[in-house]
């Protein structure tokens, strides 16, 4: 028979599942662009974690209040700043990234926030995405690109090699990486950049960049983002 807690675990999203793991029991969170708040409970309810969102649509805030989570309504492309500096130990953005206007501000604002980010994004450099790009000669649609060009949220679509070129210009450490495939099987990123570059569906990375929140507090001010 199967438990309840691991019945549940089954019906959340791959990537949510795996960022769940990442993210230590007990820890203070902050997800941001929450969407229905399905990590938010799973963190809180899973992981006993003081989990908190962001989020920046109505229906999204009124379906993370009516399952009792704790989420403000605001756009994180501006509000970040806001957030005091090492308020939480995890700052999360899962399939988010890529509808961030100004990504590399918003990785350094997460790293500010956070002792750690996490992020999640669909890979672009995808064997399939590029199979579709070169034999439709459109931009492609998947399971994971699952919209149109001109109806959906991402403006920034990258490959998980751009994603690791961004870390190295920033001097940011990634602690931990997985690549999810087609089939939505995670496998630790012990792979070559090569590899999981073509073969990985998606990107999943545990980051961390003490230098970030240690420039904030020298500038005397931990509301206003570090530029590192």
């Amino acid at each position: 028979m199967v438990g309840h807690h691991e019945a549940r675990a089954r019906d959340i999203r791959v990537d949510l599942l795996e960022i769940g793991r990442m993210v230590e029991p007990g820890s203070r969170v902050l997800d941001i662009g929450c969407g229905d708040g399905e990590l938010l409970y799973h963190l809180t309810h899973e992981r006993n974690a003081d989990a908190r969102g962001i989020e920046i649509s109505r229906e999204g805030v009124n379906a993370c209040l009516a399952r009792g989570l704790s989420v403000v309504q605001g756009n994180a492309d501006t509000d970040l700043v806001d957030y005091p500096t090492a308020g939480f130990d995890y700052v999360i953005l899962s399939q988010t990234l890529q509808a961030m206007r100004d990504t590399r501000a918003t990785l350094q604002q997460m790293l500010r926030i956070g002792r750690r980010a996490i992020v999640s994004f669909p890979n672009f450099g995808f064997w399939r995405v590029r199979l579709k790009l070169l034999l439709d000669g459109k931009m492609p649609e998947t399971e994971t690109l699952d919209q149109p060009w001109y109806n959906t949220p991402n403006i920034h679509l990258c490959t998980i090699r751009d994603f690791l070129d961004l870390c190295d210009e920033l001097g940011v450490t990634v602690e931990q990486q997985l690549v999810i495939d087609k089939k939505g099987k995670p496998s630790a990123a012990a792979l070559s950049t090569r590899y999981a570059n073509l073969f990985a569906d998606q990107g999943v990375f545990l980051l961390s960049y003490q230098g970030a929140q240690d420039q904030a507090r020298a500038q005397g001010d931990g509301n206003r983002p570090a530029a590192f």
